[in-house]
């Protein structure tokens, strides 16, 4: 019998023909089945091999793609790494010293890289022109204060001269030297802002024991002087480093109590260089603590106080352990008084180091 009762039911029925028109359906019904195999393997066939086929085009248009976005995004890449080492400098001046200098075709992304030049531009000559003013001010009116100073003193020592204008020429030389420390903190501050060209190994240690021992030597009646100094080894300019210190033990000293103490330690943290120096004190609000490291901020209590220095003391702490690569900070203290740290980065281990001093420091 037929595969396919249709075919076999549309041929002739007479008794010659039934076993050929039996042999005929036979073969019509293999050959619709060997189309439909085929069909349907044409179709597997079509379906595997398409598939595979979108699959590599997808793969080649996506690396194609990312090929493309990654070359059309790279002036842009390059706009913010310029941008992210600008804001990663040490100090401002460092930072506005790079450039993109973007090279290609004149689109907007070439524009765009461009003004952001002619900005860095301008901004470096205008921080670089204002820190040369103040230089060349503080330097003149630095002479001008020396003229004054000489003199004052040469009127107030001149022979028979009256008991008062002693007196006005002692309170003017208090004036005139208060004027001279101002100048000479603008001078720091603006030599702290400028890159360090050279940097030598140096010690904190060393430095802050080179310091108290000044201290002590014209040490008047004040608060105890305390000392824990460990090794602290740095690179950089020993002198800014000193005034650094100089300038820590100073406030310390001088924004206390008559019964207070001071105490100063140095050594390392995790690798790097620490200068902690705690006193007492007034009471230092902790919002007011960032403050005290702007230039010419001062407490509302030193504010009313005419004697009480510039309020440049740690703004110039500030500005030189920027330069050296580090930071400061302050906490206030439980009852009255601050506490200042300096961090600086690992340093190479000085030639000379002089011996360890280790005193007792004042707990709290």
């Amino acid at each position: 019998m037929s595969d396919d009762p249709d075919i076999a039911a549309s041929l002739p029925t007479s008794p010659s023909t039934v076993v050929e028109n039996e042999q005929l359906a036979q073969a019509i019904g293999q050959l619709h089945a060997a189309k439909r195999r085929f069909r349907d393997e044409t179709m597997d066939s079509l379906l595997t091999h398409g598939g595979i086929a979108l699959v590599a085009v997808g793969i080649l248009a996506g690396g194609f793609g990312w090929m493309t976005a990654g070359r059309a995004l790279r002036p842009l890449h390059r706009i913010t790494e310029t941008a992210q080492e600008i804001a990663g400098a040490d100090g401002t001046q460092r930072g506005l010293h790079e450039r993109i200098a973007l090279t290609g075709p004149y689109d907007e992304v070439k524009r765009l890289a461009d003004t952001f030049d002619v900005m860095l531009e301008k901004l470096d000559r205008s921080f670089d022109g204002q820190r040369r003013f103040v230089a060349n001010a503080s330097h003149e009116l630095r002479t001008l204060l020396a003229l004054n100073r000489a003199l004052v003193e040469l009127a107030v020592t001149r022979p028979g001269a009256a008991v008062s204008t002693k007196q006005l020429g002692e309170s003017l030389l208090t004036v005139n030297q208060r004027h001279e420390q101002l100048i000479d903190g603008l001078l720091v501050l603006a030599d702290a802002e400028n890159e360090l060209a050279e940097r030598s190994p140096a010690d904190l240690a060393d430095i802050a024991r080179h310091v108290l021992h000044q201290t002590e030597a014209a040490k008047t009646p004040g608060p105890d002087v305390r000392s824990t100094l460990h090794p602290a080894p740095v690179r950089g300019d020993p002198i800014l480093l000193e005034r650094l210190v100089q300038n820590l033990v100073e406030n310390a000293v001088r924004h206390n109590t008559a019964d207070g103490w001071v105490a100063v330690a140095t050594g390392t943290e995790s690798g790097r260089a620490v200068l902690t120096v705690s006193n007492t004190g007034p009471v230092v609000p902790p919002h007011e603590t960032e403050a005290l490291f702007q230039p010419f901020r001062r407490l509302h209590r030193d504010r009313l106080d005419g004697g009480r220095g510039s309020g440049l003391g740690l703004s110039i702490v500030r500005a030189i352990a920027h330069a050296h690569g580090g930071d400061a900070g302050a906490t206030p203290r439980e009852g009255g008084g601050l506490t200042v740290s300096v961090g600086f980065p690992p340093g190479s281990e000085p030639a000379h180091a002089g011996p360890h001093v280790s005193l007792p420091v004042a707990d709290g």
